[in-house]
This record gives structure tokens, C-alpha cells and sequence, in this order.
């Protein structure tokens, strides 16, 4: 009896063995055979739903979160427009920051760094001033360091606040107008100063028409007075003209 079984165990046994052979080798061959178009679709599939997983799993890209992680590949199309809001809105602030600066830039040259700027003309005024016999013997006399300037009076006591009443029009032929006033003062005594400037069309520089100093209790000293310096040529037959602050015959 156990022999019978042996040799029918071992008949099942060789019966079973090749067919276990051609199965290996029907793994094998299918294994190694190029891939059919169900095989692709099922591959694909397989991708996207991944994919659609990872989707569901991250949070939603708007425009008030977007920080460029996420490709642009994987946004959807309200994602797409989200982003494109806000690049459009960063490169508009970016503009904007750029037209500031620059306007900031003009007006501190214009007004302060231009050497025709009321800033430039007033500080030349102040040399001027300080450099004059007549002004420095009414407002500090031995030491004209001392003779300061300051703008409007105002309620603040630091000086470096008072603002400087300055004006700038033009007339009817184009001419532009430059006019200045402000405030001296010396250990004897202080004063108003005057400027009138004018620059013709298509010049760069202004030219004096009048600069004076009045003091109280004083005559009105006149550092620049271009009219009665023509009438004066005038009158008197001169031919003499002014060019850059100098006399000629």
C-alpha cells in the first residue's frame, strides 16, 4: 500500500512537473514580450489617478497662497488663472516701485542736488550775504559766520523747520520766475531778504533781477538790481554789460 502511494505520489509528481515548466516559461516569454496598447492604457490610468491623488491631497492654489511650488503642469485651469492675478499684481507693484523712486530721485535733484534749484540759490544767497561789508556791519559786525538764515517764522523752534517761501511761474513770453524770501539775523540785528531770478526759454541758468537785504531802521541794501543798473547804462550812455557777475566795457 505505501508503495502504491509512493509511486502514484510520485506519478503525480513527474505528471505535474512539466507543466509547472511550461508555466515558468510562459511567465518568462510574457515578461520579456513588448508591451500591448491595454498595457499603456492600464500604465496611464494608473499615472492620472495617482496624480489625481496627490491633487486631492495638497491644499488648493489661490491667489492669496500660491508660492510657486506647486508646477504649473499639475495647476488646474482656475489654479492657472489664480497665479496669473497674481504675477500680473507683483509686476504692478514692482512698477509702481519703480515710478516712485524715480519721482522721489526728480524732485530731490530739482529741489536740493540741481545747482538751479531754490535749495542751490538760497544757500549762494546766504555767501553772499555773509561776504557783503554792508550786511555783515548791520547783522554781525567782525564775524559774519554768525549771520543766520531761516525761512517763514513758524511755531516750531528749530530753525532747520521753518520753511522757505520760494515761488515759481511763468509769464506769457515763457520767462520763468524764480522768487525767494527768508530771514536774517546776527547778534546786532536781523532782516528780510528778497530775490527775484529769471531764466529765459531754452536756458539752463537763472539771472538776477533783484537781490536785497532790508533791515530795520536801515536803507534797503541792493546786492543784485538789474533795472537800475540799466537805466543807470541808460542814462549815462554805458555801454557796459554784466556777464557772469562781471563788468564790462
Amino acid at each position: 500500500m505505501m508503495k502504491m502511494l509512493t509511486g502514484t505520489s510520485a506519478g503525480v509528481r513527474l505528471l505535474l512537473s512539466p507543466a509547472v515548466v511550461r508555466q515558468q516559461a510562459t511567465i518568462t516569454t510574457a515578461s520579456r514580450a513588448p508591451p500591448t496598447a491595454a498595457s499603456v492604457i492600464l500604465v496611464s490610468s494608473r499615472r492620472q489617478y495617482a496624480t489625481a491623488q496627490e491633487s486631492s491631497k495638497r491644499r488648493s492654489v489661490t491667489p492669496f497662497n500660491d508660492d510657486g511650488h506647486v508646477p504649473w503642469t499639475r495647476l488646474s485651469t482656475g489654479e492657472k488663472a489664480g497665479r496669473a492675478v497674481q504675477q500680473t499684481f507683483n509686476f504692478g507693484l514692482v512698477i509702481l516701485g519703480v515710478v516712485l523712486t524715480g519721482g522721489i530721485a526728480y524732485l530731490l535733484f530739482t529741489d536740493v542736488f540741481s545747482p538751479e534749484s531754490k535749495t542751490a540759490y538760497f544757500n549762494r544767497a546766504v555767501d553772499r550775504i555773509r561776504a557783503d561789508p554792508r550786511c555783515v556791519a548791520l547783522l554781525s559786525p567782525g564775524d559774519p559766520k554768525k549771520i543766520a538764515a531761516h525761512g517763514e517764522e513758524t511755531h516750531n523752534k528749530w530753525r532747520r523747520a521753518r520753511p522757505i517761501a520760494a515761488t515759481v511761474e511763468k509769464d506769457s513770453r515763457g520767462v520763468e520766475h524764480l522768487k525767494m524770501h527768508f530771514h536774517v539775523e546776527g547778534p546786532r540785528g536781523s532782516g528780510v531778504v528778497g530775490l527775484h531770478l529769471t531764466k529765459q526759454p531754452g536756458h539752463w541758468e537763472h539771472e538776477y533781477q533783484t537781490f536785497y537785504v532790508d533791515v530795520r531802521g536801515h536803507q534797503r541794501i541792493y546786492l543784485e538790481n538789474k533795472e537800475a543798473e540799466v537805466a543807470a547804462a541808460k542814462k549815462g550812455g554805458n555801454k557796459e554789460f554784466k556777464f557772469l557777475g562781471v563788468k564790462w566795457n
